[in-house]
């Protein structure tokens, strides 16, 4: 029988059973979604939700400032009754993981992250007003004694997240923000980067194209984080909608086997 005529023949058997389960389907879901969410979240005495992903388009601003991601619809619903398209899309595109095997010849895949790194306290390192008068701005070991000063030390396996408002421009020039010669936007600077390597964090994250401020010219962060086992994640949302420290984040890294990253879904539990 062919591909479409099994589909068809599917389809009308689960419309048969459609009415029957409907409602009492949508109600469970319902239900347990609710239960399970507000569980969740006030078992570590979190009260909501924050969606820390941008959305994927054609349009989203790259590194290289060309197109990663592209779709095409194979089939769709007028005509086949379903909606199914294929997608293709380069590793580091949109809100996304740079695993350790990104910048180094043997580190951890993407697949081999341990799922316990996954969910991790986040430390949120505001340096917004500074980035705000110097695209070129940095994290630096000051802005870290800093928030250490007012939260205490750095927890094991936190997300320690560089917020320079620049998700804001994500859909302007002003995200690449290319000058003919350089990109300029904030990122870890390298001192920061080895400041965090003696404290127990898990992974670092930026709201920009990168770990690295857009003009480094030897993504020096890049090469001292990763290949020391941690990971890093880039593009970064609504950094300013969640608190300096409490906050928990939960990262969806795709396991995709020997992926150097992939695109994410992340959020925290504020």
């Amino acid at each position: 029988m062919c591909d479409i005529c099994v589909m068809n023949a599917v389809k009308d058997k689960m419309l048969s059973r459609r009415s029957f389960f409907k409602t009492g389907a949508l109600g469970a879901a319902a239900a347990v979604a609710s239960s399970a969410a507000g569980t969740t979240a006030m078992a570590a005495g979190h009260g909501g939700v924050q969606d820390m992903t941008h959305t994927i388009d054609e349009n989203f601003p790259t590194y290289f400032g060309e197109s990663q991601f592209s779709r095409e619809q194979l089939f769709n619903y007028a005509e086949h009754a379903f909606n199914l398209s294929q997608y293709t899309v380069n590793e580091h595109t949109g809100t996304h993981i740079d695993a350790p095997l990104h910048f180094s010849a043997d580190g951890a895949s993407v697949d081999e992250l341990p799922l316990s790194s996954l969910i991790a306290p986040l430390c949120v390192i505001d340096i917004a007003a500074r980035a705000a008068d110097d695209a070129d701005a940095q994290l630096t070991p000051d802005d870290l004694k800093t928030w250490i000063a007012a939260h205490g030390d750095i927890p094991d396996g936190a997300c320690v997240a560089m917020h320079s408002g620049w998700s804001s421009k994500v859909d302007t020039a002003g995200f690449r923000n290319f000058d003919g010669k350089a990109q300029h936007y904030p990122g870890f600077h390298v001192e920061a980067t080895q400041m965090l390597l003696e404290t127990g964090a898990g992974s670092i994250a930026s709201d920009t194209l990168s770990l690295d401020h857009g003009i480094s010219p030897d993504f020096a962060t890049h090469y001292a984080w990763l290949p020391q086992g941690r990971f890093g994640i880039e593009c970064l949302a609504n950094l300013d909608k969640v608190p300096a420290a409490g906050a928990t984040l939960v990262v969806g890294a795709p396991k995709m086997r020997g992926g150097s990253g992939g695109p994410a879904r992340i959020f925290a539990l504020v």
